[in-house]
């Protein structure tokens, strides 16, 4: 499963005024990039859904040239809700009333079904007079063509074309075109690595997309196919790690549940998965705690403290 919320706050976190600039240049004439402060996220409580909600991404900005501040709301979400507009307003509501400023509210759309415009407005009326009418900035990213993208010098944009709309046999030529955006905006090797990350989990290639990727890499100018080439390979080494590292949990976790089953005849099942779910360093405390425990009361212990 793809952590599709995870993914976008970080891209934002780390790329906001690029974000902004991309989508909003009319905010970004009158903000000044300088001011800029990440609030803390804020939880409410939905009453009608009987959950509790927590805020993206707040911002803090000034005016160019003023001492006033204004509020930046960002929420993404990856699937469609026909009751959206109405979150929305609640948030701005609840956000004026605690920060006292001007709230700015944007919705980032990215899933990939349906592609109908979502709504940006939210409103009360009675007959012949209208109470309240809300709007918000929104994003739908499976409206956008990703080729009015590809001269943007703009991180956001190498990263989002991954979830514009696109043909099937589109999908090699856009990430190839993705990441040579990427390797020309001079970012550090943290930044390639969230965005080239972001790119390849929304476009991973199956055989047959890899070897026309391939032979798309082999036309563009060499230098720039080397460059291309460093991002990929970055992957494959990335991916190697994190296959070692899960091997090495998996084999820490077999063993230490072998010793409990010699130990207590036999672990309940959702013990077992509380403990496939543990750490190699937590594992590694566990099969050295393990050796005095009396009962199978003394783990359940020792996994409440965790």
């Amino acid at each position: 499963m793809i952590d599709h919320d995870r993914l976008f706050k970080e891209l934002l976190s780390n790329f906001f005024p690029e974000f902004i600039e991309l989508f909003f240049p009319d905010v970004s004439a009158y903000w000044d990039r300088d001011s800029l402060q990440f609030l803390p996220q804020e939880m409410f409580t939905d009453i009608t859904e009987g959950e509790r909600k927590i805020v993206d991404l707040l911002v803090q900005a000034a005016f160019i040239n003023q001492k006033a501040l204004f509020i930046i709301h960002t929420e993404h979400q990856s699937y469609t809700k026909s009751d959206f507009n109405a979150r929305m307003f609640r948030y701005f509501a609840r956000l004026h009333e605690k920060y006292d400023l001007p709230v700015y509210p944007i919705v980032i759309y990215s899933h990939d079904f349906p592609q109908r415009p979502e709504a940006n407005s939210y409103s009360i009326e009675f007959p012949g007079w209208k109470v309240l009418e809300f709007n918000y900035r929104v994003i739908q990213l499976n409206c956008l063509n990703w080729q009015d993208f590809v001269n943007h010098q703009n991180p956001v944009a190498s990263a989002l074309m991954s979830k514009m709309r696109m043909d099937a046999q589109e999908r090699p030529t856009v990430k190839l075109v993705s990441l040579q955006l990427l390797s020309t905006l001079g970012l550090n090797p943290a930044q390639v690595q969230l965005i080239s990350g972001f790119i390849d989990t929304y476009l991973k290639l199956n055989a047959e997309e890899k070897a026309v990727f391939e032979e798309q890499l082999a036309t563009i100018e060499p230098r720039q196919q080397e460059e291309v080439m460093q991002i990929v390979t970055s992957w494959m080494e990335e991916g190697i790690q994190q296959g070692r590292q899960e091997g090495r949990q998996q084999e820490a976790a077999t063993l230490v549940l072998r010793l409990l089953n010699r130990r207590f005849s036999g672990v309940s099942s959702q013990l077992q998965e509380r403990i496939q779910n543990l750490s190699t360093a937590e594992l590694e405390d566990l099969a050295e705690a393990l050796l005095d425990f009396n009962t199978v009361a003394d783990l359940e212990a020792w996994l409440g403290n965790r």
